[in-house]
């Protein structure tokens, strides 16, 4: 369950890194407001999962899916630039976040 929360909060911190962009500097109301709602919502999961699991897998974890995530999202949807490098890198995290978390224990 506790790895469960961690992968949720790591999507919830996609939503509030793309928010963060549309926000232009917290001058637009509505990404500003969900900004908000998505960076309570991940770092208050993230922190009732590290109440089960170690700090180190389930940060990296965590940051990991925001950071692929965000990536992703950019490159769909916002226009960022689409590399083959770009693309393996982000390959790269998302096996390392998989790794991390089959590697993470609970106590």
């Amino acid at each position: 369950m506790a790895w469960l929360l961690v992968v949720v909060a790591g999507f919830l911190e996609t939503g509030f890194a793309v928010c963060l962009k549309l926000s232009h500097g917290f001058t637009r109301l509505w990404p500003t407001v969900a900004f908000c709602v998505f960076a309570l919502g991940s770092f208050g999961l993230l922190t009732l999962s590290l109440k089960k699991l170690d700090v180190g897998p389930a940060y990296a974890v965590w940051t990991g899916i925001g950071a692929a995530g965000t990536a992703i999202y950019g490159m769909i949807f916002l226009g960022d630039l689409v590399s083959t490098l770009k693309i393996v890198s982000i390959s790269f995290v998302i096996i390392g976040v998989i790794g991390l978390q089959l590697s993470g224990s609970a106590h």
